[in-house]
């Protein structure tokens, strides 16, 4: 069966953005980035992968769902469609116009479920904290590429009112001498 996996990148203090949405304090160049590219390149805009003259293998995700906010920094730029090697889903409580390789889910737990039931490799939950949130019951692995840095206040990596413990099991850790360390967990059943 197929995963749901938020793999983010947040700061010490648990943050994927500042207050203004920005990330710059995140490191972009470091030991780290070979790790991501070898191991994450179909998270990686193809805008990105192009200018690093690469393409994405296609090894581990083949769908991303993101939130309307993670999605706008993109369209600010003139960039509709950031993920074309994948299949895009975009969750918003608002109607909103999108690319035609984007589908807009206003039920973004029912479109998981039934993701994860349909054969392929995992599901990326790209961002944002609102709707790690709102899928929190659905996330099997979490993939934290912890950044040396201390933001303060911002976007927090998961927001949620839902109060209920689960409980992760450490599956590894990789650091790196950037200061990034990818952390990665395993829901518990």
């Amino acid at each position: 069966m197929r995963e749901l996996v938020y793999y983010v990148a947040v700061s010490i203090d648990g943050f994927i953005a500042d207050a203004d949405g920005g990330f710059d304090a995140f490191p972009v160049e470091g030991d780290h980035v070979a790790a991501l590219l070898e191991d994450y390149a179909d998270a990686f805009p193809a805008h990105v992968l192009s200018a690093l003259g690469r393409t994405a293998p296609g090894t581990r995700f083949d769908t991303v769902l993101m939130g309307w906010n993670t999605l706008r920094p993109a369209l600010e730029v003139g960039i509709a469609s950031p993920y074309p090697h994948l299949r895009q889903y975009v969750a918003s409580r608002s109607e909103r116009d999108v690319a035609p390789d984007l589908t807009l889910t206003r039920d973004p737990v029912a479109t998981v479920r039934s993701l994860k039931a349909e054969p392929g490799r995992d599901i990326w939950l790209c961002g944002g904290g609102v709707l790690a949130g709102a899928l929190i019951g659905e996330i099997d692995r979490l993939v934290l590429k912890r950044n040396p840095v201390l933001i303060g206040t911002g976007i927090p990596a998961l927001r949620t009112d839902d109060s209920a413990v689960r409980r992760f099991r450490l599956k590894s850790t990789r650091p790196f001498a950037s200061g990034v360390v990818i952390e990665e967990y395993v829901r518990e059943p």
